[in-house]
C-alpha cells in the first residue's frame, strides 16, 4: 500500500499559522495526507487565539504542542510550505520537495487585532490549505 503524501507546514513560532494550516489539512484531507507542522523557533504552546479560531470552523490543534524543525522530516516531505514572511529556511541536500512559500495577509496592518485578525488569517490559510490538499488527493473535502 503506497504512503500517502507528506506536507510540512513551517513558521516561525509554530503557535498560530502553522498550526493553523495543520489542523485545516487534517480536517480537510483527514489520514489521505500525512501532515506536520513545525517552527524556526517555537513558542512554548500555541496561540490561544489560534486554537479557538480553528475550533470555530470544526479543526482541533487543542492538544498540538509547537516543535523545532527536524532535518529528517525537512527531507522526506513530499511538500514543505513556509507560511508569511518571516521564517527562514534552508534548504536540506537531498529535499524531496522544493521549499515554497505562502503569502499570509496581515490584518493588523489595516488595524485589525485580536480574534477577529486570527479569524481572517485562518481564512486565508484555510483557503490554501484546502487548494493544496485538492492538489495532494483529488476529491478531498475542500469545503
Amino acid at each position: 500500500m503506497p504512503r500517502p503524501p507528506s506536507v510540512l507546514f513551517l513558521c516561525v513560532h509554530n503557535a498560530g499559522k502553522s498550526q493553523i494550516a495543520a489542523a485545516v489539512m487534517r480536517q480537510v484531507a483527514g489520514d489521505a495526507v500525512e501532515v506536520h507542522s513545525a517552527g524556526t523557533h517555537p513558542d512554548p504552546q500555541v496561540h490561544e487565539e489560534s486554537a479557538q479560531a480553528v475550533l470555530e470552523v470544526g479543526a482541533d490543534m487543542s492538544a498540538q504542542v509547537p516543535a523545532p524543525i527536524d532535518p529528517a522530516l525537512l527531507h522526506r516531505a513530499d511538500r514543505v510550505v513556509i507560511l508569511g514572511d518571516e521564517a527562514q529556511v534552508d534548504p536540506v541536500d537531498g529535499m524531496r520537495a522544493t521549499l515554497e512559500r505562502w503569502v499570509v495577509v496581515e490584518p493588523a496592518d489595516r488595524g485589525i487585532t485580536g480574534l477577529e485578525r486570527t479569524r481572517l488569517i485562518r481564512d486565508d490559510i484555510a483557503a490554501q490549505v484546502r487548494a493544496l490538499a485538492l492538489e495532494l488527493v483529488p476529491g478531498a473535502d475542500a469545503r
